[in-house]
C-alpha cells in the first residue's frame, strides 16, 4: 500500500498564505522551494512553536506558546529566506471568533492579559461583561493570546 504522508515530503506545493510560517521570510510565495526542511529553526526556537507542518515544513504553533522575535531561526538557517531584523517580522495578526467567552456574556480577559502591546482591549457595556477589541495596529501577530483562551477563540494568520 502506498504511504501518501511520506509522497507529501517531496512535493513541493505552493504555500498556503493564510498559515503562519516563521517570521522575517522574505519571499512567502517561494517559501517550499527555499526550505530545505533541516529542522535547525526548530531546534534553535527558544519557546519551542516552530514545528514540522504539512510537507516536513517548519510552521509556527500558537498553541504551545507565543513568538518572543528572538530572530534565532533566522539566524540558523542556512538558506538566505529571512529578512533583515530591523524589518517587520511578518503581517500575521490576531482575530477573535464567537467562541470567545465574553462574546458569550462570560467574563474572561486571558488574552488580553498576555498582550504585551495592549493590542486587546476590553471595552465595558451595560447588561454584559466587557468585549476584547483587537488594534490591528497595535497587533504584532506574536500569539501571546492564543495558548491561554479557554475556548480556543483566537487564531493568528497572515489573512
Amino acid at each position: 500500500m502506498l504511504d501518501l504522508s511520506k509522497r507529501r515530503l517531496f512535493s513541493r506545493k505552493k504555500v498556503d498564505l493564510s498559515l503562519i510560517r516563521l517570521p522575517w521570510i522574505k519571499e512567502l510565495d517561494n517559501f517550499t522551494d527555499d526550505c530545505t526542511r533541516c529542522g535547525k529553526c526548530i531546534d534553535k526556537c527558544e519557546t519551542s512553536i516552530i514545528v514540522l507542518g504539512d510537507g516536513g515544513f517548519p510552521t509556527v504553533d500558537f498553541s504551545i506558546d507565543e513568538c518572543t522575535f528572538c530572530y534565532q531561526c533566522a539566524d540558523v538557517c542556512p538558506e538566505p529566506i529571512f529578512k533583515s531584523e530591523q524589518e517587520t517580522p511578518w503581517q500575521a495578526k490576531a482575530s477573535i471568533s464567537d467562541k470567545c467567552l465574553a462574546q458569550n456574556n462570560v467574563e474572561c480577559r486571558s488574552c488580553g492579559d498576555m498582550c504585551e502591546p495592549m493590542a486587546i482591549q476590553f471595552q465595558l457595556r451595560a447588561g454584559g461583561v466587557a468585549l476584547p477589541k483587537i488594534d490591528l495596529d497595535e497587533c504584532s501577530g506574536c500569539g501571546a493570546c492564543v495558548a491561554v483562551c479557554p475556548t480556543s477563540a483566537i487564531l493568528v494568520s497572515n489573512a
